[in-house]
């Protein structure tokens, strides 16, 4: 293959003294990087060196945000599952009672049976938001949807028998009627 050297020399654009004084330089040149060790900057090599880490670099960014939109897909379709297989029912409807509770500075309610408001109250149902509504899950499925996800779980109360134990109640001795409704 013919160089780039000799096809400027057929062209006529340079001479063989050009040729040599140029061959002579890049060996001076050649030879000092070999006895200092530094050598020549390529800035054109930087440049693209620089250039390909910066598209690695936006690579990277652009496949973490892809990941984490994904891990939050899946975190969402896990707590609806959690929800449509393990929802109670609220009660049948005829002789529902309201129970309120509140969202930030919000009160809500919802109409449910007496056992269900008893379970609400005991701790072993909870309440969490689900597709612009309230559904009604057991503690243990409420506690898991808290890990993932904080803010869709509304209303968990404690159970009564671990708040009483855990404190002097001054009231213990005055026992609540069984048929008072709040």
């Amino acid at each position: 293959m013919v160089s780039l050297q000799e096809q400027l020399m057929k062209a006529g654009l340079v001479d063989k003294k050009k040729v040599k004084v140029v061959n002579q330089e890049k060996a001076k040149q050649q030879k000092i990087e070999r006895r200092t060790g530094v050598q020549s900057v390529n800035e054109t090599k930087e440049a693209v060196a620089e250039a390909q880490r910066q598209q690695a670099e936006r690579a990277r960014a652009l496949n973490a945000q892809r990941d984490a939109a994904a891990a939050a897909k899946a975190v969402e379709a896990q707590i609806t599952q959690m929800i449509q297989v393990n929802r109670q029912p609220k009660g049948k409807g005829n002789l529902d009672v309201v129970y309120n509770f509140t969202i930030g500075t919000k009160i809500e309610r919802i109409h449910v049976s007496a056992a269900v408001r008893d379970h609400l109250v005991a701790g072993r149902l909870s309440i969490v938001a689900h597709a612009g509504g309230f559904e009604l899950v057991p503690r243990v499925i409420a506690d898991k949807i808290a890990e993932r996800a904080p803010e869709r779980v509304v209303r968990v109360n404690k159970a009564a028998e671990a708040v009483a134990e855990g404190e002097d109640d001054p009231y213990k001795d005055f026992k609540i009627p069984d048929d008072f409704d709040w």
